[in-house]
């Protein structure tokens, strides 16, 4: 941008025009070099106008980018310390690259009421960083490239975590285990996804969720006493239904309901959804298969007293929820995805393995992490539990 040669020039202090190619200087001199106020143009834009010392942009000043935009900007030595750059779309208060260009930390107001605070890189959202949409919508976490990835997660032992289990952690073929519930501890938090822990993992289980049924004929035969034992030693229970694509859902819903036990203090009902795309078009497509969510959710939201919980993958998330908003907004929702980033959806629990390992129970284990810390906790006890 600037032709340093033009820094260095015989005239005298003062005031004076110095010339160099298309670049011009006007402004003050000082031993040779722009020192104090100055305005340098290419042709016929103004560069920059603002403080000098020694040659060297130093100071405030005013700055022209490559759109023809103008960037208040503070200088040191030369290097773009800082700017604010206002446009028909916003504002931006923060840090730039050589080309004028957001990079660094940064600060962008939209004039249609959305905002961004965080890390910027070739003038897109890249690192971390907080948003509200110009519709209110709030996120927190991981961008690249200007789009959101999610939370990033660091997992402590001040994290709430749990596990969900079913017929499968008592054996395998012949061979059968029994769980040991006076022992019960999070040690491993598997292999399969990139995750980042500070240190030891030696995690409480807090809460379990343990299959009860399937369709209108499936029961799980550990299911009551691993209900009992887990609750005998102080871990928070609750109870999960996985939906069948061929049966109606009023009949699974009584099902779930005459062979699961709903005590007073345990965790809401779950219905785990993981249906193929072939079985979804065997329902009669999407719509189909959300009125028949709608009906399970209902009937047993009616007779326990609390909302149930709806368990789906990331995938089912990304191609089907967002034809059913009302769920969306009316129901949390506990979601099974293997990977680095916190899932965005109105979270509860994030299964975030399912090749966990916990002292007392053989074999893997499906791992859980509540979505908050020991206060959001104890509220969601308060408000969400069975009453």
């Amino acid at each position: 941008m600037l032709l340093m040669s033009a820094c260095s020039v015989k005239t005298p202090d003062g005031t004076g025009v110095v010339k160099n190619g298309d670049y011009c200087y006007r402004g003050e001199l000082s031993g040779g070099k722009y020192n104090g106020y100055g305005v340098l143009t290419f042709k016929d834009s103004i560069v920059y106008s603002g403080q000098w010392k020694d040659g060297k942009r130093d100071g405030l000043g005013l700055t022209t980018d490559s759109l023809g935009r103008t960037v208040t900007s503070m200088w040191r030595a030369d290097s773009l310390v800082r700017g604010i750059r206002n446009d028909s779309a916003g504002t931006y208060i923060g840090e730039f690259n050589g080309k004028l260009v957001e990079e660094g930390h940064g600060i962008y107001f939209g004039k249609d009421g959305s905002f961004y605070n965080g890390n910027w890189k070739d003038g897109l959202y890249s690192g971390f960083g907080c948003s509200m949409s110009a519709a209110g919508k709030a996120r927190t976490g991981e961008w690249k490239a200007g789009k959101f990835r999610g939370e990033r997660l660091t997992y402590t032992a001040e994290r709430i975590y749990g596990i969900d289990i079913s017929r499968y952690q008592h054996g395998k073929g012949r061979k059968k285990y029994p769980i040991h519930w006076n022992k019960v501890r999070i040690t491993h938090l598997g292999k399969i996804s990139r995750k980042k822990v500070s240190g030891t993992v030696d995690y409480q289980v807090s809460f379990v969720y343990i299959k009860s049924t399937e369709g209108t004929s499936v029961r799980n035969p550990y299911y009551l006493s691993d209900y009992q034992q887990a609750r005998k030693y102080g871990i928070h229970c609750g109870a999960y239904h996985f939906f069948s694509h061929t049966s109606q859902a009023s009949k699974q819903a009584y099902f779930f309901l005459k062979h699961s036990r709903f005590s007073k203090g345990d965790f809401p009902p779950v219905l785990d959804v993981e249906p193929t795309p072939s079985q979804v078009k065997a329902m009669g497509g999407p719509t189909a298969m959300f009125s028949r969510i709608r009906t399970w959710l209902n009937i047993v939201r009616q007779r326990t007293g609390v909302k149930p919980i709806l368990y789906v993958s990331q995938q089912f998330v990304n191609q089907y929820l967002p034809e059913a908003p009302d769920l969306m907004r009316d129901y949390m929702v506990w979601i099974a995805r293997y990977g680095e980033y916190k899932p965005e959806v109105r979270l509860v629990f994030w299964q975030l393995c399912p090749d966990g390992r916990v002292s007392g129970i053989t074999g893997e284990v499906d791992i859980n992490v509540f979505n908050g810390y020991r206060d959001q906790f104890n509220q969601f006890l308060i408000n969400e539990r069975i009453k």
